[in-house]
């Protein structure tokens, strides 16, 4: 899709559904489950509730607001493991993890990763609602400002038309080889366009890229190549 076409899907006016946020809970202790999604309950929150990594990853949709409780170590895929492939798959959604007393090795390396924060098991309910309010309030203001339709138009008119070419194929996820061989220009150029896009869109990562021109009709074919598109 060409930068006039983008353009003119900002122009125009659409009507647009805000999906409610929703608290997922990824734990394999179905007690666990169970009570943290009653104790959501209680502060009015919808909460969806997985046994297993692999569960969410089949469920997962990176359109929809919230915020992610996490168990740090579960079998066959722990916790980090998941952020991994949820970071691969463009995830805006903020990670609370939930460890336990030996894990705060682990619970560092993740907030390394860019998880939002995490509490060590046992916890008081209060610190754990506290938490997830601040990740939601944090999701929703992430998510409005990358959905700022007029500072994207601004941002998308600054590009070069080779920026633009590189834009388009780079949030259809296409790696840097594919890029460079369908533009007939080097891999080494092709990283310059990028990081050029990236400073001009202010875009913090290539999930922020890919949801700010989601909207815009770019960006939606989610591929396995994801962790080849590193900037």
């Amino acid at each position: 899709m060409s930068l006039a076409l983008w353009l003119g899907w900002l122009g125009k006016e659409t009507v647009m559904t805000e999906k409610a946020p929703v608290v997922v809970v990824v734990d394999d202790d179905p007690a666990a489950r169970t009570s943290l999604r009653l104790l959501l309950k209680s502060l009015g929150l919808t909460a969806v509730t997985y046994e297993s990594a692999a569960a969410f990853l089949a469920a997962f949709d990176p359109e929809q607001p919230g915020c992610l409780l996490l168990d740090i170590r579960m079998p066959i895929m722990s916790g980090l493991e998941l952020q991994q492939h949820l970071n691969e798959r463009g995830n805006l959604a903020p990670v609370i993890f939930l460890t336990g007393h030996g894990d705060i090795t682990m619970a560092v390396e993740a907030m390394r990763q860019g998880a939002f924060d995490f509490l060590q098991k046992p916890f008081r309910d209060q610190d754990l609602l506290d938490r997830v309010q601040k990740a939601l309030a944090r999701d929703r203001a992430h998510r409005k400002e990358l959905r700022g339709d007029e500072a994207i138009r601004e941002r998308l008119e600054s590009l070069t038309p080779r920026e633009s070419e590189v834009l388009e194929l780079v949030t259809g996820g296409a790696p840097n080889k594919i890029i460079a061989h369908k533009l007939g220009i080097s891999q080494r150029t092709v990283e310059i366009h990028r990081a050029h896009v990236m400073e001009k869109m202010g875009a913090g990562s290539l999930a922020d890229l890919i949801h700010m021109t989601r909207p815009l009709g770019t960006g939606q074919r989610e591929t396995e190549q994801s962790g080849q598109r590193n900037l």
